[in-house]
């Protein structure tokens, strides 16, 4: 198994690297994520690309980020917000373990400043 800092940059290794790590088999995260056995090992292996949805409900089922899970496919871009998840992603000296915590504090962070700000949100968002 591929330890944290020799994560591929493929999507499909993050997340067998990510399952692996959560030790759940290939079917146990396909019936968790709501997909096929076979559909979930074509991401694996880099045969198949999972559309947003898809990636949302691994995320979901590995109890990550969807954010995260859309950066490491390059969904996102590291642009504004999204350079600190890009940061975090990108560091190759944390675990995943401790990347998964910073990004949710972050953004557990980001969300209770909505709820309790909404109207500096949107003035943040029309810069």
């Amino acid at each position: 198994m591929a330890t944290p800092k020799d994560l591929p940059e493929d999507i499909g290794g993050f997340i067998r690297d990510l399952r692996q790590t959560a030790k759940i088999s290939l079917r146990q995260l396909a019936d968790k994520a709501g997909v096929s056995n076979p559909y979930l090992s074509q991401i694996e292996r880099g045969l198949r690309k999972p559309s947003a949805e898809v990636l949302q409900q691994i995320a979901s089922a590995l109890r990550v980020s969807t954010p995260a899970m859309y950066l490491r496919a390059g969904l996102l871009d590291s642009e504004g917000q999204q350079g600190v998840l890009a940061a975090i992603a990108a560091d190759p000296e944390l675990t995943i373990a401790q990347k998964q915590s910073l990004t949710q504090i972050y953004e557990t962070f980001r969300n209770e400043n909505a709820r309790n700000n909404p109207a500096q949100e949107t003035s943040e968002e029309q810069k």
